[in-house]
């Protein structure tokens, strides 16, 4: 079977699965076989796949045939530029979340030495991105899960990036320390809306990463409340946020004292980052 054989029998077998994206996915998985790029790969078009190269494709397009997400099988994901090692230990970084990241490495050039906390770390994509692209003197991560935890280690070593992991519930991991700047993406999703998802995400995601509550608000109600006591005066806090919650969420700001209360859109015109001026002497 040729290249280009296997790569239309990956792509039919994908649209019958019901994948949204099965030609580029079909090309991905081909590419992570053979260990070509795109461009090597039209270049081999015409040539015979080797045969334990094609069983292997094919084993890889079963899985995902079963909904199993690409970036769990090829066992990696590119976050601002960096590799990140994901699986069923934490949420798959989406590009989304790197508008937070680049928002928090954007301060940390206008001041340098700022102390930075990432809360619900997860993979560690966005604490990591900013201690390697940031002028942060330091920062930490906190997350409930030490299987996230361990995940999120994994990919300190693989990028040699320097970060403080806690594990703990929100601030409880950091009861008495303040920050510059406070990042999180937390849980967002209403919880009647969870069986709604994507097999990808409902069958393959830790679902305590997605249950954001009855309303899907209830994360943002502990960090506006509790924030402000782990700001340092006038720090900066950055939430990522579901599309709908914009208005919510920086009415929840506003009521616990935040001031200078932005929203920013994503590269697709939606509401995703809230952004916040707080701190208070307490």
């Amino acid at each position: 079977m040729t290249v280009r054989e296997a790569l239309e029998k990956g792509k039919k077998l994908l649209l019958q699965a019901g994948i949204g994206e099965a030609a580029l996915d079909a090309r991905l998985l081909l590419e992570h076989v053979t260990g070509l790029d795109r461009g090597s790969l039209l270049l081999s078009w015409a040539k015979e796949l080797p045969g334990e190269q094609l069983q292997a494709y094919e084993a890889l397009l079963a899985r995902r045939a079963s909904r199993e997400p690409l970036q769990h099988i090829v066992g990696s994901v590119s976050f601002m530029g960096i590799d990140i090692l994901c699986d069923g230990r934490a949420l798959i970084p989406r590009q989304e979340t790197e508008l937070l990241a680049e928002q928090a490495i954007r301060l940390s050039e206008k001041q340098a030495g700022l102390t930075a906390l990432d809360l619900c770390t997860g993979t560690g994509c966005i604490a990591i991105a900013m201690a390697l692209m940031g002028r942060y003197l330091a920062v930490a991560a906190t997350d409930v899960s030490r299987e996230a935890l361990t995940l999120a280690a994994e990919n300190m070593a693989r990028n040699k990036a320097s970060v403080e992991l806690l594990q703990g519930d929100l601030f409880k991991a950091v009861p008495d320390r303040r920050f510059d700047v406070i990042v999180s993406n937390p849980p967002y999703i209403a919880s009647e809306v969870l069986n709604t998802l994507m097999p990808e995400v409902r069958e393959h995601d830790p679902l305590m990463a997605l249950d954001g509550g009855a309303d899907g608000l209830a994360f943002y109600r502990r960090i506006a409340a509790e924030a402000p006591r782990h700001l340092n005066h006038g720090g900066r806090l950055l939430l990522e946020i579901g599309a709908d919650q914009g208005a919510a969420v920086s009415a929840l700001l506003a009521e616990n004292g935040f001031a200078d209360i932005r929203v920013l859109k994503d590269y697709g015109g939606l509401d995703r980052i809230v952004t916040a001026a707080g701190g208070k002497d307490v």
